[in-house]
């Protein structure tokens, strides 16, 4: 019989008011507040005027994958209220109301004929297909007048999320005709105008800067299901805004590298070339001198500061700073980051304008408190990749430090001066270029300055440090996957391994290749969720996206592990209720998926029978990863994962399959909002915290992804990433290598995509060369679902890159293949001990066995297990 983790009271728990106001706080520190005349914070509270598609339909966080199905929101209406408001538009907000409903109710006909018509799975119609919010209704003089206040809050929100990248029109990228005359007419009407940003990513602020004539413009982001209450501590002073952008906002689209080839803005959404190499988010703004709208690192407080570098030293291992905050206002509190770039001399390699190396967030400084700051990075981080030489190299010459608190606003503190070039790492070349390709250079343009650089520069202290004192590691590759060997004597099982009565090894040895192409497969056999057996004979979470095999649990108790979605926190189903003999009732559990899933099928709901007992997983949704990147905070961002961690410990979870990390490449992908930054060194460091707060409890671990190249969503299953080793090594996988090296995550998944023309799942060099032998990577590698072509996403189309293989991902260190099926299971029996042009790619039984034994381990640590440890890898 399943056992079930969750509660089974309706009633909200401790537990969920307690991470509610932890998320709240979090919340408030990742807000941006990107212009202001004064008019924030709100001095007083009163009648307000709100309009706007957010302010009573206000987006906690996007969809797909990254949703979660908390207990409720709090919206932007009914925090205001809360904090002692009153609402006076409420009959513009439900015209508002009527027009969506209507929007949706047209959305779900379309997709239940659509969805009847050619037989595509109902979530994927969602991908190819999401709902649209409709325009606004508009303001109308009436509307103005009748409310009674001084001051309009106009609350812009846009949603995105997994299948579908964003496009750089109306109501995605840019404003609806609709709210820009929304906005003129409340500019004209009432003294006191603020725009509130309720969106995941970027979009174009051109309008709001130029023509709103705003007071002021606050990034609320998406703040997750307390959002509401955090955006009003924000608005009313209770919390001076401190968060920092962790993307460049341009100016136009057109404006970011290479923006007019971005997946389908050419047509082309097969083969993705990137073409920019080195130069993404502000490396390319600063070094090709192009203006943003709002520069990478920025953000303005209701305070303001003076920082004050007191002292720089360098040697061949650790770059030092001291520098000082003070609070120079007089009227509030507030938190500062100090940021640290370094401008690395031109050389054999080009070099960008500046990259951040480190920084800090000061605690929250009264009006004329200071504090002192120590940070420190390793000089190797001033190092680039080589690709001749396959190595980490720090080339002869000045290495400029400078400090400040955005990347277009820094003061040169010092120059390092090494005498001669240093190597760093020595490793191979990986993962070739497989075809042509110009990458961006900037040897001919003149980068960013300011007035003063030069003086500074030349003022700048020097410290001296020695090429050859600099520590260089190198890495070592094995050469193949040995065969265990063969195995003798009793039946072994998971509690002799656990005890210390056995070897992993000795019980890896005696599973049969059937039983270890179980192990490797996920349990679903009928597509996404379909006909699947999660919890099976163990442990039940539905709403899960999947768990591992609990074929061994009788004879060798090797139980089965749950894995959830999603980036801000636990997508499970709500509710669910069980027969008197434990067993679940199908379709008595709400829909793990958003609520537009369900709109096409008005399904019958299932008889309950009297002495069912229904069960309660209700959730936390944290904010999304741009605003936890947002607060420059580890701190608050381990904490954001100890939420989630401790909610897997409660709801008999193992595996968070978050948090993602891919770099913001592009404002259109329309998963960005999932992601931390534009940054690798940003996003790395994130991630680590995020990790670190999860499994700081027993058993449960992160599921880093989408390992790698994850920068589109169109045509996301079969697009080849074309990217050159620098740009590879330096960009798209350092934020990997920080969170592996930092946190050691319990899993990590790869991506849909093709690197170079394989695909990650079935790339050796990607998951065994790189992460286990450079990066000393010890947990499993999984797929992401559906990546071996279990689950059909276009019935019928073809295209120019297939699927990847089940037997591929074993050959290539891929532990686990998700949901699973039963041809993957075949694909492996098959393929083990096979020869060239007998399957589609032969493996060893020392490969299988590898895999194997790597999910043995992790299986051994998890939480499956009462007496689990908190996992340390």
């Amino acid at each position: 019989m399943a056992k079930f983790f969750a509660s089974k009271s309706p009633d909200i728990s401790d537990r969920e008011k307690r991470n509610m106001e932890r998320a709240r706080k979090i919340a408030s520190q990742g807000m941006v507040l990107l212009a202001n005349n004064g008019a924030l914070p709100l001095a007083e509270t009163g009648n307000i005027a709100l309009f706007g598609n957010g302010g009573r339909k206000t987006v906690k966080g996007g969809t797909g994958s990254g949703d979660v199905n908390s207990r409720f929101v709090v919206n932007v209406e009914q925090g205001l209220e809360e904090a002692g408001f009153t609402v006076t538009t409420k009959g513009w907000l439900d015209r508002y109301d009527a027009t969506v409903e209507e929007a949706k109710a047209a959305y779900g006909a379309q997709m239940k004929e659509a969805v009847e018509k050619t037989g595509a799975m109902p979530i994927l119609y969602l991908f190819d297909h999401p709902f649209k919010e409709p325009p606004i209704p508009a303001v109308t003089e009436a509307d103005c007048q009748s409310a009674a206040s001084d001051t309009a809050l106009f609350v812009l929100a846009r949603n995105s999320g997994e299948g579908k990248d964003r496009r750089p029109v109306a109501g995605e990228y840019t404003l609806f005709p609709e709210e820009e005359e929304a906005i003129r007419t409340l500019r004209a009407h009432f003294g006191r105008l603020i725009i509130i940003l309720n969106v995941g990513s970027v979009i174009d602020t051109g309008f709001l800067r130029r023509e709103s004539r705003a007071d002021a413009i606050l990034l609320m982001s998406q703040a997750g299901n307390i959002g509401g209450y955090a955006l009003t501590d924000v608005l009313t002073g209770k919390v001076t805004p401190s968060g920092k952008l962790t993307t460049t906002w341009a100016e136009r689209y057109e404006d970011y590298p290479k923006a007019a080839a971005f997946s389908h803005m050419n047509g082309d959404v097969d083969d993705e070339y990137y073409e920019e190499g080195i130069y993404v988010g502000y490396r390319y703004f600063d070094t090709f001198n192009i203006a943003p709208a709002y520069p990478f690192g920025f953000g303005l407080s209701y305070t303001t500061f003076r920082t004050e570098t007191e002292k720089v030293s360098a040697d061949a291992e650790n770059v030092s700073l001291t520098v000082k905050v003070t609070n120079t206002g007089d009227r509030h509190s507030g938190r500062e980051v100090v940021q640290v770039y370094y401008s690395a001399p031109q050389g054999r390699l080009e070099k960008p304008y500046q990259e951040l190396a480190a920084y800090a967030k000061t605690k929250d400084l009264a009006p004329g408190e200071s504090q002192t700051l120590e940070i420190s990075f390793p000089t190797g981080r001033m190092a680039s990749y080589h690709e001749e030489q396959a190595s980490w190299i720090l080339e002869k010459g000045e290495y400029y430090i400078r400090v400040g608190n955005s990347s277009r606003n820094t003061a040169v503190a010092a120059a390092v001066v090494l005498d001669g070039e240093a190597v760093t790492e020595k490793l191979s070349n990986r993962l070739a270029l497989d075809c042509q390709m110009d990458s961006l250079s900037a040897k001919e343009v003149a980068p960013y300055t300011y007035e003063g650089e030069q003086a500074q520069k030349d003022s700048a202290p020097r410290i001296p440090v020695s090429a050859g004192a600099v520590p260089c590691t190198e890495a070592v590759y094995r050469k193949e996957n040995s065969q265990l060997p063969e195995a003798d004597g009793r039946k072994l099982t998971m509690d002799d391994v656990r005890s210390g009565n056995a070897a992993l090894d000795a019980l890896t040895a005696q599973l049969t290749v059937e039983e270890m192409a179980e192990l490797c497969v996920g349990t679903a056999r009928g597509g996404m969720g379909g006909s699947s057996i999660i919890g099976a004979a163990s442990a039940a979470c539905p709403g899960a996206a999947g768990d591992t095999t609990s074929r061994m649990i009788e004879d060798r108790n090797i139980r089965n592990m749950i894995l959830a979605d999603g980036p801000a926190g636990l997508r499970l189903s709500r509710h669910f209720s069980v027969d008197r003999d434990g067993n679940l009732i199908p379709g008595s559990e709400d829909s793990s998926l958003a609520e537009l899933g369900m709109l096409f099928a008005q399904r019958e709901k299932p008889r309950i029978p009297e002495d069912a007992v229904t069960y309660y997983q209700y959730c936390t949704a944290i904010p999304i990863a741009t605003l936890l990147a947002q607060t420059w905070d580890t701190d608050a961002i381990a904490e954001a994962g100890d939420i989630v961690g401790g909610e897997m410990e409660e709801l008999g979870v193992t595996l968070w399959l978050a948090p993602g990390m891919n770099i913001h490449r592009n404002p259109l992908c329309g998963r960005n909002f999932e992601y931390y930054s534009e940054d690798p060194f940003v996003a790395g460091c994130c991630a680590a915290a995020d990790t670190l707060g999860v499994q700081k409890h027993k058993g449960v671990g992160t599921t880093i992804k989408h390992f790698a190249f994850n920068n589109q969503e169109d045509n996301r299953m079969h697009v080849n990433a074309h990217i050159g080793e620098r740009a590879i090594r330096e960009i798209y996988l350092k934020c990997f290598e920080i969170a592996v090296k930092t946190a050691q995550p319990m899993s990590i998944m790869t991506s849909y995509n093709l690197i170079n023309g394989t695909h990650t799942a079935n790339s050796y060099d990607l998951l065994t060369a790189i992460a286990r032998e450079e990066w000393g990577f010890e947990g499993i590698v999984m797929t992401d679902w559906g990546t071996t072509g279990s689950i059909e996403m276009n019935p019928g189309q073809k295209f120019k890159y297939g699927c990847s293989n089940a037997a591929g991902c074993i050959r290539a260190g891929n532990d686990l293949t998700m949901p699973g099926s039963q041809a993957d299971v075949d694909e492996i029996v098959r393929s083990v001990g096979a020869k060239e042009g007998e399957v589609a790619c032969p493996i060893t039984l020392g490969d299988l066995q590898a895999c194997a034994g790597r999910m043995l381990k992790v299986i051994a640590a998890s939480s499956v297990y009462e007496d689990a440890k908190p996992y340390r890898g």
